[in-house]
């Protein structure tokens, strides 16, 4: 099929009618151009993605029967008026047919996830879950945390609600069960302990402190602890412990009782109670004045495996059952579900979706509604913190709605900005010169949308700060009139924070009048005297300038940006700074990658001893033809 979804179950064909004239909202060009869908539409289950004039998705939908389902969209009268004003926006639909109402429920989730459409209820929080893999390619598993597709060989344990959760678990994991965390090469290459072993943490098998039989009864010890059987874990530390102390090994006694205290920490951080279940997600749903806050737990192994809150975005008008549905679907596109699903209210098609994850997860996935004993309770402390989550984000938007009203007001902007990009250089003496943006909106930093760019024009002196915004911001709203010049994709600011004082804004003021950009606000953000912070004053174009009050929460909040993107400009130049240092003349030779460069190296010594090596020395290396030989001694004698 034409899509780049590859899966032969599904069938795709694209019905496109295009009205002539204006691209704003019709809705009668809307209608016209679902109808002529219809007429080709079958009845039979699938997936339907409504697009605008510019092919860009607006919604996507599965269907038991695709012409039942798109038919309604006909009938506007009876559509509230979010469906009213997308069908307005219709142009054009693609269509997908399935198999069964199931594989149109998975198939909706992957494009959902990949076009994110502006109709259709949202999971903002799309990054990849962390878990604990536990290796199995090596004769000494090796324990990590692990992000992405689970292609290497092992067992997994997760998902873990953060990274934090992860790192927590793991070294006490680590103080408990000694296994290894190193690499396979560093592992291969040790002919002493690293401190690792020295401070009680890994049993040194790289240098045969411990025997195979050993280690592996201490992987089978951290499996069993990981999958719920603590207990026996436990019972086995302590009858271990006794028996060393009743042999006067009171060194060896201590080392079990430190990694009973590392099991009982992990214990001991389980903040809910999961008692009688073993694995499970509970998802409790709360809405309040428009907003709707997803509370999920997991518990894998009778263990919390941590807590968080989601905000699904796109839930205006849309029933709370219909949102919960959306979100299990995009939430388990990547992670796996468990056995169990705990939901505080039925979500729509539940027998559906239910069907759809067992389809995903190669099992039987149940979707329950908890009606008493310990799920109950679970599900009920689940509620509370999905509403005392709520109140909170109700109460940080409230306030950051203020900061960003005032925000309007100081610099006159038409409305609280939605995009705020905030530019700024790094580099020393002008070598390794990096120049950053970072983008913030209302929700906070948009990282995703972080940008950096490596001041590469020659004719931009080294040092030259004015020289190297104007090239930043020459690349960055070049890009942005050649990609989106009607400004429809929410990528234009709607404010520039330069890190300047006077002559920084005139110098963008002119890049950008240059290139014919005349309604995006500037504003510089200089230090006061003695750079004092705190003290800051912002410029803004024609010599104007203001100041906040010391305690203002506008000040910090602007502060915070300035400082986050000095943060992320120094970062950026300390990674490319670093690169140099480990960079070669040889990197710069054509056809040499990183074996040959380093068979090279192991052959000559230095990379100084190639460029002064001659052709038939070259010749003479491993690995190394005479074309290659004659194309390394012309790259550096070319000159000569």
């Amino acid at each position: 099929m034409s899509d780049t979804i590859s899966n032969d179950r599904f069938n795709e064909e694209k019905s496109v009618y295009t009205v002539r004239g204006s691209d704003a909202p019709d809705l009668d060009a809307g209608i016209a151009a679902i109808r002529n869908v219809l007429k080709t539409l079958p009845v039979r289950p699938g997936v339907y993605r409504m697009q605008d004039a510019r092919g860009d998705v607006l919604y996507v939908g599965k269907a038991r029967a695709l012409k039942n389902r798109v038919s309604n969209y006909t009938q506007v009268g009876r559509l509230p008026k979010r469906l009213s004003r997308m069908v307005a926006q219709t142009r054009s639909m693609t269509i997908v047919t399935t198999n069964s109402e199931a594989e149109a429920l998975l198939l909706e989730a992957q494009l959902i996830k990949r076009y994110r459409p502006p109709y259709n209820v949202l999971l903002r929080d799309d990054k990849s879950f962390p878990f604990i893999l536990l290796r199995e390619d090596h004769d000494f598993p090796r324990i990590q945390k692990h992000r992405g597709a689970r292609r290497a060989k092992g067992q997994y344990f997760g998902p873990f609600a953060s990274a934090g959760s992860v790192t927590r678990t793991l070294n006490a994991l680590q103080k408990l069960f000694l296994l290894r965390s190193c690499t396979d090469s560093f592992f291969a290459n040790r002919d002493r302990p690293c401190l690792l072993y020295q401070i009680k943490r890994c049993s040194a098998p790289c240098v045969e402190r411990i025997d195979p039989d050993a280690y592996g009864e201490l992987v089978d010890d951290a499996k069993a602890f990981l999958t719920g059987k603590s207990t026996q874990v436990q019972k086995k530390l302590g009858e271990a412990m006794s028996a060393a102390a009743e042999a006067m090994d009171y060194e060896l006694a201590a080392v079990y009782r430190d990694r009973l205290r590392a099991l009982t920490f992990i214990q001991g951080s389980q903040a809910i109670n999961a008692e009688g279940v073993a694995d499970a997600d509970v998802f409790a749903l709360d809405c309040k004045a428009g907003t709707v806050c997803i509370q999920a737990f997991f518990i894998r192994g009778g263990q919390n495996w941590g807590h968080r809150a989601f905000f699904p975005a796109h839930t205006a008008d849309v029933p709370e059952t219909e949102v919960l549905a959306s979100f299990l679907m995009q939430f388990y596109e990547e992670v796996p579900p468990p056995r169990l699903v705990l939901v505080g209210g039925e979500p729509a098609e539940c027998a559906l979706l239910a069907e759809a994850l067992s389809e995903r997860a190669g099992r039987k996935v149940q979707i329950k509604v908890p009606q008493r004993g310990e799920q109950r309770k679970l599900m009920e402390q689940a509620r509370r913190n999905a509403r005392e989550a709520l109140d909170r984000r109700l109460a940080e938007s409230t306030t950051q709605g203020r900061i960003f009203q005032e925000m309007a007001d100081l610099f006159e902007l038409e409305g609280p900005p939605e995009r705020i990009e905030v530019y700024d250089n790094s580099h020393i003496m002008g070598t390794n010169a990096i120049g950053a943006m970072i983008v913030a909106g209302p929700e906070g930093f948009r990282k995703g949308s972080y940008r950096k760019f490596n001041i590469k024009r020659p004719d931009t002196a080294p040092g030259d700060d004015f020289a190297m915004m104007r090239e930043v911001l020459e690349r960055r709203f070049a890009r942005l009139e050649k990609e989106d010049p009607e400004r429809r994709s929410g990528e234009w600011p709607d404010l520039l924070l330069i890190d300047g004082g006077k002559g920084q804004v005139s110098a963008v003021c002119e890049v950008l009048e240059e290139m014919g950009v005349q309604d995006v606000p500037i504003v510089g953000i200089s230090k006061g005297p003695d750079r004092n912070a705190g003290r800051e004053h912002f410029h803004l174009p024609g010599g104007r300038e203001a100041m906040l009050p010391l305690n203002s929460p506008l000040l910090f909040h602007l502060q915070r940006l300035r400082d986050e993107a000095h943060r992320f400009a120094i970062g950026a130049h300390r990674t490319k700074r670093a690169a140099n240092f480990t960079r070669s003349p040889l990197d710069d030779v054509p056809g040499i990658g990183p074996a040959r460069k380093k068979a090279l190296l192991m052959h000559f010594g230095t990379a100084r001893a190639v460029r002064a090596a001659s052709l038939e020395d070259l010749e003479r290396a491993p690995g190394v033809s005479q074309a290659m030989a004659r194309a390394i001694h012309d790259h550096f004698h070319a000159a000569s």
